[in-house]
């Protein structure tokens, strides 16, 4: 990837808690939370109440779409070269937490990272090459269904101004 190129990406991934991959064995793009850290993204799957991936963990190679921030739509594609990080390890240490922290919905926050190490995958993309053509139907991908829940309803602002629109 050029540096230009290379530089959008971290930018654009470092921004936006959410990309799309393009698994081999699924027929859309499926939506993704991630953390950047080092040069690659850490997408978390498997296990219950985890954003289930399937394929991810044994795949090779597989494209990443990021959406711009603002609008929502493709902003970038790259092709990535998938490596799950091993439990225990140096980077696992680095990286868990930072996903721990990003998954505010989890319910039971306590030993998650330890649960983790047991019934799921952490795995490592790192942006090898620009993808030729990303999906031009990526935006209009719906939502797969999944066991992830919320923990509860969304928190209420106490003396906020209601915007008109609310009225």
């Amino acid at each position: 990837m050029g540096d230009l190129n290379a530089a959008l990406v971290e930018e654009a991934a470092k921004k936006s808690g959410l990309l799309w991959l393009d698994l081999p064995d699924l027929p859309q793009p499926r939506a993704a939370w991630h953390v950047w850290h080092e040069g690659s993204a850490y997408v978390l799957t498997g296990g219950e109440g985890e954003q289930p991936m399937p394929g991810l963990p044994d795949a090779d190679h597989v494209t990443v779409i990021l959406r711009s921030k603002d609008k929502g739509g493709r902003l970038v594609s790259f092709v990535a070269a998938c490596a799950q990080v091993e439990p225990g390890s140096e980077l696992w240490e680095a990286v868990a937490p930072q996903l721990a922290k990003s998954r505010l919905n989890a319910i039971g926050h306590e030993g998650q990272v330890d649960r983790w190490a047991t019934g799921s995958w952490i795995v490592r993309l790192t942006p090898v090459e620009e993808a030729a053509q990303a999906p031009e139907s990526y935006a209009t991908v719906r939502p797969v269904p999944t066991p992830a829940t919320t923990a509860g309803p969304p928190p209420r602002m106490i003396g906020g101004k209601r915007r008109q629109v609310d009225r």
